[in-house]
């Protein structure tokens, strides 16, 4: 998870099928796993076990994330949440899962920009290897984008871009499959991203 400000989730959902293909026209061997990740019963206020709290090109110390309590959520009561962060000018503030790693996958995640004055954006990375390699796609209501990116050596490159209406205070679904190396995001249902 990336964001810039303050951002909440509730659930991050990983449905995936690992591939490993024989050639071109068909594949040896399928393998499904699944991995949700919720936050209930995890103790308020700290990070919840399992994830590192990490930054790219960070400008001062790490953003706090924290698990707290928000009866909006898609299936109430407890978000993982960026709550406050000193961080500037193309920092990004990140959140890693320790496991699973997966290649191929579909991820599910709601996201619920809160505020933030220079940027509002956030949500799900993936074939994260480390803080400055790792693909993302995320919204940005201030810019009023959703935009895929992969980061390498902490630098960021724009995929695809679809400009969106967005708000803060609202939840939005983002759904992201990779399968191989191409790159499917969908936001809220609608908006589409491909690379």
């Amino acid at each position: 998870m990336t964001g810039r400000r303050t951002i909440g989730l509730r659930r991050i959902s990983l449905y995936v099928t690992a591939l490993t293909c024989a050639g071109a026209f068909g594949c040896a061997h399928r393998v499904a796993t699944e991995k949700t990740w919720t936050f209930e019963g995890q103790p308020q206020h700290e990070a919840p076990a399992g994830w590192k709290i990490a930054a790219t090109n960070p400008t001062a110390a790490l953003a706090t994330w924290q698990v707290i309590a928000d009866p909006t959520a898609p299936t109430p009561p407890d978000v993982f949440a960026l709550t406050g962060t000193d961080n500037y000018d193309g920092t990004f503030n990140l959140a890693i899962a320790d496991a699973p790693e997966f290649r191929n996958l579909e991820l599910n995640v709601d996201v619920k920009p809160i505020s933030g004055k220079e940027d509002q954006g956030g949500g799900p990375i993936w074939r994260c290897q480390d803080a400055n390699n790792y693909y993302v796609c995320r919204i940005n209501p201030l810019e009023g984008n959703f935009r895929l990116y992969v980061v390498s050596n902490g630098k960021r490159r724009q995929l695809a871009s679809v400009n969106v209406d967005l708000g803060t205070d609202r939840w939005y679904p983002i759904r992201v499959r990779m399968a191989t190396d191409e790159i499917t995001c969908i936001l809220d249902g609608r908006q589409v991203l491909t690379a």
